[in-house]
């Protein structure tokens, strides 16, 4: 019996090369794709697929909010992240929305049909960085945290605890310099220092880090 997947990928040369691979096994055969997700609550509801694979960022729509949309309109199949993304911030919001597993671009070729399998089966792949993250997440968030950083915020305190300088941070974390200042800034509002001296003392004091 076919596997009725459903794909969203807005990059027109990976979306043929899933589909292309998806259609050499079987079971796989029925296949349907789409570059956006403007749509997507009425095409889930239309071919009601088995399995959905959704890529995170497309025009006209986030992959995060459509999983969203997909689990308010009560639609229970499996949802895999197919993304390059591998920061913290959208692997928790993919699970927090409704995904059932989180798989990086780069290992599509080799996880991709184990990945549909362990889905389908109930299970929640991952490829090996993220469930990582999700590990760290997890146990980042029985620390205590009184002043409601947020995950990318206890992020940085952490490489600041560490000695890295602004640059270095923001190269770890692909972001600009300007964006790890603003991160600091709201660090040090929150945990009312004014120093990077201060706020790393106060996080290795209070166990934040």
């Amino acid at each position: 019996m076919a596997i009725n997947v459903l794909l969203y990928e807005d990059n027109d040369m990976l979306r043929e090369s899933v589909v292309s691979l998806l259609r050499l096994h079987a079971k796989y055969e029925s296949v349907t794709a789409f570059s956006n997700v403007t749509s997507v609550a009425d095409q889930v509801k239309e071919l009601r697929p088995d399995i959905i694979l959704m890529d995170i960022d497309m025009p006209g729509g986030n992959g995060i909010e459509a999983v969203r949309l997909i689990r308010r309109h009560q639609f229970t199949m499996p949802v895999i992240m197919l993304t390059v993304f591998d920061d913290n911030e959208n692997v928790l919001k993919a699970i927090r929305a409704g995904a059932s597993g989180y798989l990086l671009k780069q290992h599509i070729s080799s996880k991709l049909f184990s990945s549909i399998d362990e889905a389908l089966s109930g299970g929640a792949p991952m490829s090996p960085t993220v469930a990582r993250m999700v590990l760290n997440a997890m146990q980042r968030s029985q620390v205590v945290n009184p002043y409601n950083l947020t995950s990318r915020e206890q992020e940085i305190l952490g490489l600041l605890s560490k000695g890295n300088s602004y640059k270095l941070i923001a190269i770890h974390l692909d972001i600009s310099i300007d964006t790890v200042r603003t991160h600091i800034k709201k660090i040090y509002e929150k945990m009312h220092v004014h120093s990077q001296t201060e706020a790393v003392s106060k996080a290795i004091n209070e166990n934040l880090v």
